[in-house]
């Protein structure tokens, strides 16, 4: 029988919890990309609304939720919390393994936890368009939502190798009222050159953002929105940390580690930065692992330094673990873990030693994905089950030494849409890749020097 832990709707959040007011080790501060100077609250306000702004260079513990968000979260949240009874006896481990399933949403994802709260700030500011960018389209998706919701118009620069290989994820968009091009397209200067200059490439999440942004820049009605990566979608995501801790408390149980994807870094991060408190004030022993695909290493393999958010180099410079900006990784199926760089606030506890990472091959993530499905009956989204293959490991070896440890996934969203990857798996069609270190070393070079 599965075990499902429900909070009230009541009980969702009233704060956002700001980790930056915790960190043992201060953010070196975001570059403008064209100067390399300190990033003002002005060098921002041509893409962002002045209320997100204020939220981005923040660093109070924490931040109210407006009322009229939190009415709209509601729809779905709180998301439950589940023991894994069913993995736990197929694996016949003496460890406890739980999930907290953000599948729930409308969008399928964690994704609306922050599209929700950004398309409500920008609409109180007179904004008329949002636009942005999407890898596997789990925030194409969201957006699309929260836009339809407060009366936006919304367009989506969608990753080409994702564009081509998830269909109803773009038709999710256009359902409701977006508007979704592959990128490079041919909508914008910088995506026409980059057709012109690689007419086969895959796309990047690095080169989507350069269009979303360069569309937003050229717009008086219209602004720019991100997913992942900036520390007020970081912010807004720790709703989910925060009704985790309650959950957890319902169960009597604390966790010894805690696994969640990690590509920009935003489920990963709302997951677990409620619980650095635990950690850096009470001493707790918890282990927190990011986990990446090893095509696009950026935390395992990356460096600690500042670059560009974007392939074009209009986004801000900002100090994270990073590939090189105009990295383009192979079109793996979780397309949500293909950007080149990771969060700040992210990447600072992971030099920090916070944090840990683990990077694995998309052959061995599909198996313990469909172990998964077998056994709890969710088709996780191949992002998601980046962590449950590593979760699997630690049940296993808990098996072995007897340890009756707590494992803690965050599966950030279901996999309905993403079912030709299962068939390529199930087919025998998967090839793993590994990093070209030739290529990141190359673009690496080509890093900014403030």
């Amino acid at each position: 029988m599965k075990i499902k832990y429900l909070l009230d709707e009541e009980e969702i959040p009233k704060k956002w919890y700001n980790v930056a007011a915790d960190m043992p080790t201060p953010l070196k501060p975001p570059l403008n990309p064209g100067t390399l100077k300190p990033l003002t609250a002005q060098d921002m306000e041509a893409i962002f609304p002045k209320a997100l702004i204020q939220q981005e260079m923040s660093t109070e513990r924490w931040i109210d939720i407006p009322e009229e968000v939190r009415e709209i979260l509601k729809l779905w949240r709180p998301t439950p919390l589940y023991r894994a009874a069913s993995l736990e006896k197929a694996l016949k481990t003496p460890a406890k393994i739980y999930y907290k399933y953000e599948g729930v949403s409308p969008a399928g994802s964690h994704k609306p936890n922050t599209a929700i709260p950004q398309a409500y700030y920008n609409m109180k500011e007179g904004i008329e368009r949002l636009a942005t960018e999407t890898g596997a389209g789990q925030w194409g998706s969201a957006l699309s939502l929260a836009t339809c919701l407060f009366g936006l118009q919304c367009t989506v620069y969608m990753v080409r190798s994702s564009f081509d290989s998830k269909p109803y994820r773009k038709s999710a968009m256009r359902v409701w009222g977006a508007e979704c091009l592959s990128s490079p397209s041919d909508r914008t200067n910088f995506g026409r050159q980059i057709r012109e200059k690689m007419p086969d490439t895959p796309g990047s999440l690095g080169i989507a953002i350069s269009e979303a942004v360069e569309d937003a820049a050229s717009h008086d009605n219209t602004n720019y929105s991100l997913g992942s990566v900036l520390n007020h979608v970081l912010l807004h995501q720790t709703i989910e940390g925060q009704e985790l801790k309650k959950q957890f408390d319902m169960t009597e149980d604390y966790p010894d580690v805690m696994f969640g994807c990690c590509g920009g870094g935003s489920n990963f991060p709302g997951m677990v930065f409620p619980f650095i408190p635990d950690k850096l004030k009470d001493k707790k022993d918890l282990r927190m692992v990011a986990c990446e695909p090893t095509a696009c290493p950026t935390l395992t393999e990356g460096l600690f330094a500042y670059d560009y958010g974007d392939t074009a180099g209009m986004a801000p410079v900002i100090m994270m673990y990073t590939l090189g900006h105009d990295f383009i990784p192979p079109g793996i199926h979780a397309g949500g873990l293909r950007y080149h760089g990771d969060a700040p606030l992210l990447s600072n506890l992971v030099h920090d030693g916070l944090i840990e990472a683990t990077a694995l091959q998309q052959t061995e993530v599909f198996e313990a994905a469909t172990l998964f499905a077998r056994t709890e009956g969710i088709i996780p989204a191949p992002e998601s089950a980046h962590a449950i293959k590593p979760a699997i490991d630690e049940a296993l070896n808990c098996r072995k030494t007897g340890e009756e440890k707590v494992i803690f996934i965050s599966l950030s969203g279901h996999g309905h849409f993403d079912l030709s990857s299962y068939d390529a798996y199930n087919d025998g069609k998967l090839v793993d890749y590994v990093y070209p270190a030739e290529l990141v070393k190359q673009s690496l070079a080509k890093l900014p020097k403030p």
